[in-house]
């Protein structure tokens, strides 16, 4: 049986988990014998960043024995999609339609989750259609949000290179219309927003935000 792990999944650390790091770190200091007078000067001065890169590294290796990955991040939805691709600082293939159109609604605020379909959900060549796609989304409760799908990759130009990620939506028309983020060879990281009539291979990871 495909394992996948739902949204709900995602609670934030308990207080037990913050007190059981703490009490390691804590372990970790006693030992390492850092002198006293420079290390405060460190505190004081890059107290804040060395925090921040420590809650990155817990981040990876959550990451690493999850089933999505999660990021968290503030959106200006006030930008015209247009310039929302553009703060990404990647090659650009878009149809200027589909672009004029694309999604904005959301939280200013959020939490975006990259998935895996789950295997059952692709055809025997390794394609998944937006319909099976769209049946994906529903299963792990998440829903499309391109305007934080693009911020995601607007804080973390790199993010891309290793995790392909789309998303995708219905027109006006009831067409699936996409948005794709990743590097291809001889052209770097780019950017496809467009309309869609195919099917999406197995590498990609898809971008939703919570119902």
């Amino acid at each position: 049986m495909d394992k996948t792990m739902s949204p709900s999944s995602f609670n934030p650390m308990t207080s037990g988990q913050m007190t059981k790091f703490y009490e390691l770190l804590v372990a970790a200091l006693r030992k390492s014998g850092l002198p006293s007078e420079p290390t405060q000067n460190v505190l004081e001065s890059q107290g804040g960043v060395l925090a921040d890169e420590c809650v990155a590294s817990l981040r990876k290796r959550v990451e690493a024995v999850s089933n999505m990955i999660v990021r968290h991040v503030k959106v200006n939805r006030t930008r015209e999609p247009q310039a929302v691709l553009g703060a990404t600082g990647r090659k650009q293939y878009t149809d200027s339609v589909v672009v004029k159109n694309m999604p904005r609604d959301g939280r200013e605020e959020d939490d975006v989750f990259f998935f895996e379909p789950r295997k059952s959900a692709y055809d025997r060549h390794g394609n998944i259609s937006d319909e099976n796609l769209a049946e994906e989304y529903d299963f792990v409760g998440l829903k499309p949000d391109p305007y934080a799908q693009a911020q995601v990759n607007i804080d973390d130009p790199s993010f891309a290179d290793e995790c392909p990620n789309g998303t995708h939506w219905k027109d006006a028309d009831g067409k699936w219309n996409f948005a794709a983020f990743s590097r291809w060879d001889g052209v770097g990281r780019g950017v496809l927003v467009s309309r869609i009539g195919g099917v999406w291979l197995d590498y990609w990871r898809f971008a939703g935000v919570r119902k």
